[in-house]
């Protein structure tokens, strides 16, 4: 993991976000008291105190709540620091947890269920430890990804190991919800391995939003990274439905994983724009459709935010982000579509039949008595759609400077209102150029831009796979054999006596290997050996992990000299 007292401004941020929990987590507890008080007490002096009290302690909570979502919108942070001129992309914060202490609970277990020397194993458990010490300060790059997943892999090995179905191992996890700041408290794993899943998607975010945009390299990796984000926050909300925290909920969840592919289908725009936008007729038709799809991706964004439950939760400024992202690209397809119009008339040498049919494709319908052909050939008609489509752009401009204008820290973002204002005036320019004296023509109504994309973009299920994890207690044995939901017999130790080289009883099975056709009146019988028992060791050797034919090789290396094995039922 990064330093944690590195003075970057993404760990300010994230230390600005552990201060806010822990503030926001004493608020919520000074409500809960006043409450309890408030049902249990009939005094009405008593009342009245406690109903003012409560009133400061919810302005409190208010307060700290917009305060965490100033910290969701602070997206300069995680831009790339190259000076750049395109619209800011939402990171998700890493959600903040409280430090967990396994080893009284895993050296318990370790000696309770597993019979084993539990001060053997300090190192794995510290190893484990430290692994999600780490996690709380991951790199912002494929490393800290890397680190992320092994710790999350790693937690099926100790779930299955030290974690029984039928009861609590009395270690508490602790994680706070990211937009609302309140904690949640859980014994069983599933909350740490939600909340780590929610934490490799939120760094594929970072990693999105850093990356360069200035260049063909950098869009890919940030298109890359939320497919990503969207693949890891998809997985999660598939596979824990019930998790407490109102972050990871299903709907929730649904509404990040639109907004990251959202953002990717964005970054997709920008890598086709990147060389330069030629004004060419069918470049142009093609630039239109990418753009328009960018825009209705981005209204279902915001359609999903201002739904219930969400909107209660989600921050303000997310919401009209994308509501300003929607009417910015939708105004710039009008603007393609208004400059292919007015700068491109139909000439002798153009191929009619292909302009005819690339243009139909851009529209569902086209207003009363026009049809595209006669667009195409007729001066006027093209100049009277090619305005309204000007017209409908500078509405959609408008709107995006006028919703950024209402919300304060969307004001703050300098680059955002450049892009915003840019945009605006080159509409306004282009109409002021249409425009002529003697120009009497009615304005008609210009019709919607039907969105297309040859760049489908879609979630990356995450590939847990391709990081290589060691189970650190993999001491313990075979985890088939060697986990929390077996119960066996403590080790026995049996002595053996060949009888004219024979043992009395046949090996079977993988490791551990299990004694099988045990002759009932030999030595071993005799001294507690049962058939199905399984060999942990050899000559005080363990040899949980070795198949029939190695613990053979150890009986014949002891030649006649009695074998010492301890076997567990």
């Amino acid at each position: 993991g990064c330093n944690p007292l590195a003075e970057t401004g993404r760990s300010k941020l994230q230390n600005q976000r552990a201060v806010l929990n822990q503030q926001i987590l004493r608020a919520v507890r000074m409500r809960a008291g006043a409450e309890n008080l408030l049902r249990a007490t009939t005094n009405n002096k008593v009342r009245e105190q406690v109903l003012l009290e409560l009133s400061f302690v919810n302005s409190d909570l208010q307060i700290l709540k917009e305060e965490l979502e100033g910290l969701n919108i602070s997206v300069e942070v995680y831009q790339n620091t190259e000076e750049t001129f395109s619209i800011p992309l939402v990171p998700l914060g890493l959600k903040e947890t409280k430090e967990v202490d396994f080893t009284l609970p895993l050296k318990d277990f370790i000696l309770e269920h597993y019979s084993e020397d539990s001060s053997e194993y300090e190192d794995e458990i510290a190893d484990l430890m430290d692994l999600r010490q780490a996690c709380r300060t991951p790199s912002r790059d494929e490393a800290g990804i890397e680190m992320l997943i092994s710790y999350f892999l790693q937690l099926g090995y100790v779930e299955n190991r030290f974690f029984p179905p039928t009861r609590h191992m009395g270690v508490l996890f602790t994680w706070y919800d990211s937009f609302t700041g309140v904690p949640v408290c859980q014994q069983n794993l599933s909350l740490e391995k939600a909340s780590i899943l929610f934490n490799i998607g939120a760094l594929y975010t970072q990693i999105g939003t850093r990356c360069n945009r200035q260049v063909q390299a950098g869009l890919e990796n940030a298109v890359d990274a939320f497919q990503r984000a969207a693949g890891v926050l998809s997985y999660l909300k598939e596979t824990f439905t019930h998790t407490p925290s109102y972050d990871m909920s299903p709907a929730m969840l649904n509404v990040l994983v639109k907004m990251m592919l959202a953002q990717a289908q964005e970054c997709v725009f920008e890598q086709i724009g990147l060389p330069g936008i030629r004004n060419e007729f069918f470049t142009l038709v093609k630039m239109t459709q990418e753009v328009a799809k960018v825009g209705e991706v981005y209204v279902l964004v915001n359609t999903a935010m201002n739904q219930e439950p969400v909107k209660e939760n989600i921050p303000y400024s997310w919401s009209k982000l994308a509501q300003i992202k929607s009417d910015h690209y939708k105004a710039l397809a009008h603007y393609f579509l208004a400059t292919i119009l007015c700068d491109h008339e139909l000439q002798s040498g153009d191929d009619e039949d292909e302009q005819e049919k690339a243009l139909s494709q851009l529209y569902d319908y086209l207003p009363e008595g026009l049809m595209v052909l006669t667009v195409l050939k007729d001066k006027v008609q093209r100049k009277q759609l090619g305005k309204a489509h000007l017209n409908k752009a500078i509405v959609y401009h408008e709107e995006a400077l006028r919703v950024c204008g209402l919300c304060k820290k969307l004001r703050n973002i300098d680059v955002l209102q450049e892009v915003l204002t840019a945009a605006h005036k080159r509409s306004l320019l282009k109409y002021a150029q249409q425009e002529t004296e003697d120009d009497f023509l009615s304005l008609i109504q210009a019709p919607d831009i039907l969105p297309k994309t040859e760049h489908k973009i879609d979630a990356i299920p995450p590939q847990f796979s391709k990081v290589k994890v060691k189970d650190f207690f993999h001491r313990l044995g075979p985890l088939t054999v060697f986990s929390a939901k077996q119960r066996w017999t403590a080790p026995r130790t049996i002595r053996i006596h060949r009888e004219a080289g024979e043992l009395g009883f046949s090996l079977k099975g993988g490791s551990p290997v299990q004694i099988y056709c045990l002759d009932p009146l030999c030595p071993a019988a005799s001294m507690g050996l049962k058939e199905g028992d399984y060999i942990v060791s050899v000559g005080g050797v363990d040899c949980k992990w070795l198949g029939v034919n190695e613990v053979l090789e150890k009986f014949k290396s002891m030649g006649e000299q009695t074998i010492e094995i301890e076997v567990i039922s």
